[in-house]
């Protein structure tokens, strides 16, 4: 799938991924959500495709996207945040078919844009990693790009890391977007090797490190606001 609007200026902001499932990309995307705010930037932020929601009163409901949309006052539209949510915590394909339901990629793509259209900044939060399949034929790297927002790769500092963030990051630009950053998340508070692992990358990963995240237990958006640097996503400002 290519760019859904290749006549349009490319959004500033930022499509989170990362390279595991459970490494903190919500984590980051509510960090980077916070971070553009305290800037005074009008920012939106959007997890398109949710697996894991759980029912309430008002509908199908993801905790990743609700901490998303309480970052703001008032909080975001649920439905604007969060288009696609599905019942099962697996991969999206697998919930979708469960229900009987398709992933419109490019509609979906199209409504994001839309939402964001008056916004300085986007942030979006994937699901799972970057080739996780959203339909028998797409990936969210398609839906990626057919946002065509710059992507941040959040990577959980833990063995086996160096292998998964060097090889989303030649994935992500093979299939045609910037790598704008990313992100060490110091998952495993065991891991002796984790400074000797962020230095591996930071020679090997050809974009900028926004921050580096020590292990925490307990987290708040502006903590961790506080160690993102968000200057090298605001270049189209």
């Amino acid at each position: 799938m290519s760019r859904y609007h290749p006549e349009e200026p490319r959004p500033c902001g930022a499509f989170v991924t990362g390279t595991d499932t459970g490494i903190g990309k919500t984590v980051v995307a509510c960090g980077l959500v916070r971070a553009a705010l305290d800037r005074g930037l009008e920012t939106v932020a959007l997890k398109p495709v949710s697996a894991g929601c759980e029912e309430t009163p008002e509908g199908l409901r993801n905790e990743d996207a609700e901490l998303l949309r309480r970052l703001f006052d008032p909080p975001l539209p649920y439905d604007k945040v969060n288009p696609v949510a599905l019942r099962a915590a697996a991969a999206p394909h697998l919930a979708a078919a469960e229900e009987g339901i398709h992933i419109p990629v490019a509609n979906l793509a199209a409504q994001a844009r839309a939402f964001a259209q008056a916004s300085d900044f986007v942030v979006v939060e994937g699901a799972g990693g970057w080739r996780v399949p959203l339909d028998d034929h797409h990936t969210m790297a398609d839906l990626a790009l057919a946002m065509d927002v710059p992507v941040v790769l959040v990577v959980g500092i833990r063995l086996g890391c160096l292998n998964h963030a060097l090889l989303t990051a030649e994935a992500v630009r093979r299939d045609g977007l910037p790598l704008a950053g990313w992100v060490a998340n110091r998952v495993d508070p065991d891991d002796g090797r984790s400074d000797a692992q962020v230095g591996a990358l930071r020679q090997r990963l050809q974009a900028p490190l926004l921050g580096d995240l020590p292990w925490m237990d307990r987290w708040d958006p502006s903590a961790v606001a506080a160690r993102l640097d968000i200057e090298p996503l605001l270049s189209a400002l």
